[in-house]
């Protein structure tokens, strides 16, 4: 699907095109309200690029990939604006779509493909973490069952290894024996397929950091989910409930704090293995790492190369806390892939004639 924002009265406007991919679960499937936010988050951009004087178009892909690339032919951009996570059932057409950018030398926004490669699949990048002497939790994964044998102590936390989003994690996630394992498993195997991650629990305060080129690597204020349930059997996790459902116990159990209250000796604890991850999956423009620390010894999580780009997303709250505009964030990195381009702009305008 193709549409047109409004753009500036300037004929020699460069040209954006905002890529996101279109929604293709239902709007009453338990994972829509995560892949339906896109559709905010694009015309936010779309206005915010439009209001810069860009010629902004929109482009949205779903199954077909000759959608894309009649889309690019067609619209000829100087740059993309690339929103596309994915499909809700085929998550590594986030990567493939990246690659089909570099492919065709258009510049764009946002992590490159072997970043989103590596990043998608969250045990591949705990053992490029642990590789690194960067620490992360225990863990182990499985691919079938039964799991005949568990290695770490108990509590585990079981989630699909190449979802994001919180996709697949609830208050069933945490696990205290070998049964209750097991059946975790075979309900995310049914739901999301094979690989399953098994990691340790690490009970503790949860940290998230936002990193952006600006143009040189900035680490934004840290940020914290607090855990305000009192509840012992209420488990202190960041369930999908609890980032894409306000109202719910979970939304309601897990406030974010921007910036956190952070000794500063563990903030340049967290800020050092932010940077490092950052550059160790060779993202680009922006992205967030978050972690678990017990006592006073950090974990890293996970790293989220394109992070949800929303004006009321985390990456957003720490923007603001850092001084800096969203909106003119935005701008910044269509400039960033402007700069970049080299030969795209005379690639793509003179594909079609």
């Amino acid at each position: 699907m193709i549409a047109d924002t409004p753009a500036s009265d300037r004929s020699s406007s460069l040209r954006v095109v905002v890529l996101f991919n279109q929604p293709i679960l239902p709007e009453d499937h338990p994972d829509a309200d995560s892949e339906h936010e896109i559709l905010f988050t694009g015309k936010f951009v779309q206005r915010t690029l439009a209001e810069a004087g860009y010629d902004v178009r929109s482009l949205a892909v779903s199954r077909d990939p000759a959608v894309l690339l009649d889309g690019l032919r067609d619209l000829r951009p100087d740059a993309v604006f690339n929103l596309f996570e994915g499909l809700a059932d085929f998550g590594d057409t986030e990567a493939h779509v990246a690659g089909i950018l570099e492919w065709l030398e258009i510049p764009y926004t946002g992590c490159p493909y072997q970043t989103l490669c590596l990043a998608r699949g969250k045990h591949v990048t705990k053992h490029l973490l642990a590789a690194a002497g960067l620490p992360t939790a225990k863990f182990f994964v499985v691919e079938d069952i039964p799991v005949e044998d568990c290695p770490l102590e108990w509590p585990v936390i079981v989630k699909p290894a190449t979802q994001d989003a919180s996709v697949g994690v609830d208050q069933g996630s945490v696990v205290t024996d070998l049964d209750r394992l097991n059946d975790r498993v075979a309900y995310l195997l049914d739901n999301y397929g094979p690989p399953v991650l098994i990691e340790e629990f690490i009970r503790g305060r949860e940290f998230s950091i936002g990193l952006v080129e600006s143009p040189e690597l900035r680490v934004l204020p840290v940020s914290e989910i607090l855990f305000v349930e009192k509840d012992p059997d209420f488990w202190p996790i960041v369930t999908y409930d609890a980032k894409w459902k306000p109202g719910t116990r979970d939304y309601e159990a897990t406030p974010p704090k921007y910036p956190a209250r952070v000794a500063p000796r563990l903030r340049n604890k967290l800020e050092t293995l932010a940077k490092r991850a950052f550059r160790l999956l060779g993202c680009r423009d922006y992205a967030r790492v978050d972690f678990r620390v017990r006592g006073s010894k950090p974990y890293i999580l996970e790293v989220n190369p394109n992070p949800d780009f929303s004006p009321i997303a985390g990456l957003a709250g720490g923007l603001e806390s850092a001084g800096i505009s969203h909106a003119q964030f935005t701008v910044d990195l269509v400039q960033r892939a402007f700069a970049r381009g080299g030969k795209a702009s005379a690639t793509m305008r003179g594909a079609i004639t």
